[in-house]
């Protein structure tokens, strides 16, 4: 749904907006922040971008609380960014944002899935008790679950996966409408081949006959299905993560449903690397397949784990033994 905006900068967002989705940026969560000055411009009577000035812009990121130092300097990085485009754009003389990003302390490391804790996670989903707004839960959870640890796919991706995008034959997703908006192919084996076959059947049972543009993953009827809500799928995620009780190291935050798919890339790596795989030669096919911009992306994944550093340092240290023979 397309968001309206009603403050003196109303046709500047807009323009902004659109030049940034020409060149392929959802910027999704960038138009949600612009709402938020929008707004706070409409509720302070600001009539004219003259009035639009430094001070204004501090007092409006005050307004807005973000205890997180991430979260405020996002929304301060939005603001900035897009009165940096309007002073090149040569539609404002001077940029009325001053104020400094926070200081952020050193963050933590994402807490990645053992096998075993997958299949903890797993089985307690496949539990999952129906309810009047919610049937065959227990089948959908496990999937989706599945396919994020699986094939390291994004929520958002799963949630909006179709019928059509599902090729049984070539054992093959399309994964349209990505973080970058880019389209790509993920490919999956015979094991994850029976289960998607096995609940695209049911769910037939279930809904009726499969059409094209539906969403494989919804609690909705036969006449107007919807996709699961990301949030929906969070919410049900964190509520198992309670039951389950994992012990969770010093330094690693709590699992997220992210979490998922970074496990899915640490346990890739680490099996290159135990199997005798140079990961350097192979960093930019996992990039491709997890649609991530550029292999910098994923090489973040080789440093957040000891796993990961100790393996690298055997091989360093065994190629350093062959150098000095």
């Amino acid at each position: 749904m397309k968001i309206a905006f009603h403050s003196v900068l109303s046709e500047n967002i807009t323009a902004y907006l659109e030049y940034k989705r020409a060149l392929g940026h959802k910027f999704n969560n960038e138009e949600a922040a612009l709402k938020l000055l929008d707004n706070y411009l409409v509720e302070q009577k600001v009539n004219h971008k003259a009035a639009v000035h430094s001070t204004l812009i501090a007092l409006f990121l005050v307004s807005r609380p973000r205890n997180r130092a991430r979260s405020y300097n996002h929304l301060l990085g939005v603001i900035r960014c897009f009165f940096n485009w309007l002073v090149t754009q040569e539609r404002l003389m001077l940029s009325p944002v001053t104020t400094k990003p926070r200081r952020t302390t050193q963050q933590e490391r994402p807490f990645l899935f053992e096998p075993s804790q997958i299949t903890e996670l797993l089985a307690l989903a496949a539990q999952l008790p129906d309810n009047s707004r919610a049937l065959y839960r227990s089948r959908i959870y496990t999937l989706i679950f599945t396919l994020m640890y699986g094939l390291g796919l994004r929520v958002g991706e799963v949630v909006r996966l179709q019928y059509d995008e599902i090729d049984l034959e070539r054992q093959l997703l399309v994964i349209n409408k990505t973080k970058f908006g880019k389209t790509r192919s993920v490919p999956f084996g015979p094991q994850l081949n029976k289960s998607i076959a096995a609940y695209l059947t049911s769910a037939a049972d279930w809904y009726g006959h499969w059409k094209p543009c539906d969403p494989v993953f919804s609690f909705s009827g036969v006449e107007q299905r919807k996709p699961l809500c990301i949030e929906t799928v969070s919410q049900t995620f964190h509520k198992l993560m309670l039951t389950l009780c994992f012990n969770v190291p010093p330094g690693v935050g709590s699992p997220r449903l992210h979490c998922l798919r970074h496990s899915f890339a640490v346990e890739t790596l680490l099996r290159w690397y135990r199997t005798g795989v140079n990961p350097n030669q192979k960093l930019f096919h996992l990039s491709t397949f997890m649609g991530h911009v550029n292999p910098s992306s994923t090489a973040w994944y080789l440093t957040i784990t000891d796993a990961l550093l100790n393996e690298a340092n055997q091989r360093f240290e065994h190629y350093a033994e062959r150098a000095i023979l």
